[in-house]
């Protein structure tokens, strides 16, 4: 998997790119990803941070970590 990788928020407000191959695909089902997802497992799919870039709305993301080791950005609208 390489080249570029789009994607948007579900209304499509905030939208990013990701270059190049992953670093880490996988899936949990720990406690965390079950409360941030609402389903038994979640699938997630890791980039390095210096190979993402918010291409749109970087104005309407969002923090949370819940842990040290987990830390998610989401869309505030």
């Amino acid at each position: 998997m390489t080249g570029a990788h789009i994607g948007t928020c579900f209304c499509g407000a905030v939208a990013i790119a990701a270059a190049g191959a992953p670093l880490e695909m996988g899936y949990c089902h720990c406690g965390s990803c079950r409360s941030y997802s609402g389903a038994p497992v979640t699938t997630f799919t890791l980039w390095r941070v210096e190979k993402v870039t918010v291409t749109r709305g970087a104005a309407f993301l969002g923090r949370f970590a819940k842990t040290d080791m987990s830390h998610r950005r989401f869309c505030t609208l």
